[in-house]
């Protein structure tokens, strides 16, 4: 590697972070995202940048129109799992995935939001990446979606109203159900019965969608019955989150942003959980209206 070169490699290492965490928000994969940064890597190895004034800004540039290009690409070929996408290799920067960092990065961001930006539209989710989590103006947004400001404005709202939910709320309803949700969730990472028979109506129901058998969910009943059952899945409660669903706080369950299961919550008297439904059929999953919560 030429002395030229090495400089360029350390300063476009100086901003591989930061395009990690545009690319990250953008495709909900670290592996994906780093595709996309391998990408820009190579477009600038061969280009003159010496005329290049605002590296920072021409590599996040780069990097939200190679995210887009694979967010297209994904809408047209749903079929294909990420998995078996190949992987780019670039000799001068070496990918750096490990299930740790794509699990700090889900955290970082929010698994719920993430599950709510795979809905999007592709321009939708660049709009709403870009200027809401990096505040990159819209004219600069406009550039990358081929739109003009006032209608890259629009579709960052559009996303807006996505995320946040178009249900009226009560907040204070909102509020008691998270509560309790939060104390569900740390019980059973805890394989705390006690904990979670507290937040339980005694009579409650849980069911659970029987794969192959659409409608005919399993069930089961008390509170004490589901709870000595439910610890077994201490493990799989680290990858919940909560999440608005049709309007009530319930649990959402994603791999790299793809939605896998999601728990709905009806609650009680004192607002303990009288009913569960674990809902896996992709039909009735891309039927709910799914929010972060605020």
């Amino acid at each position: 590697m030429s002395r030229t070169s090495h400089w360029l490699a350390l300063q476009f290492e100086g901003h591989r972070a930061h395009l990690q965490r545009v690319a990250f928000r953008m495709l909900g994969s670290l592996g994906e995202a780093e595709d996309a940064v391998q990408e820009a890597w190579l477009r600038l190895a061969g280009t003159d940048a010496d005329g290049i004034d605002n590296l920072g800004g021409w590599l996040t540039t780069v990097v939200s129109r190679v995210c887009l290009d694979m967010l297209r690409a994904r809408k047209a070929r749903p079929e294909d799992s990420i998995e078996e996408r190949p992987v780019e290799a670039a000799a001068a920067i070496e990918p750096s995935a490990t299930p740790e960092e794509e699990a700090q990065l889900a955290d970082s961001v929010g698994l719920a939001l993430l599950v709510v930006l795979e809905t999007l539209d592709p321009a939708e989710r660049l709009a709403f990446v870009l200027h809401d989590m990096f505040d990159i103006p819209f004219d600069e947004i406009a550039s990358i979606v081929g739109r003009t400001p006032a209608a890259a404005r629009q579709l960052a709202s559009r996303a807006r109203r996505r995320v946040q939910g178009t249900s009226e709320l009560d907040a204070g309803r909102v509020k008691r159900q998270r509560k309790v949700v939060d104390a569900f969730i740390a019980a059973l990472r805890a394989g705390d019965i006690e904990g979670l028979v507290a937040v339980l109506d005694p009579d409650v129901v849980f069911r659970a969608d029987v794969p192959g058998r659409p409608g005919a969910p399993a069930e089961i009943r008390g509170a004490r019955a589901w709870a000595r059952g439910a610890v077994a899945f201490a493990q799989l409660a680290r990858t919940v989150e909560p999440a608005l669903v049709d309007g009530n706080v319930g649990l959402v369950h994603a791999l790299r942003g793809r939605l896998q299961r999601v728990v709905l919550f009806e609650f009680g008297d004192g607002d303990r959980i009288r009913a569960g439904h674990v809902v896996t059929e992709p039909g009735r999953l891309a039927s709910l209206e799914i929010a972060a919560l605020p």
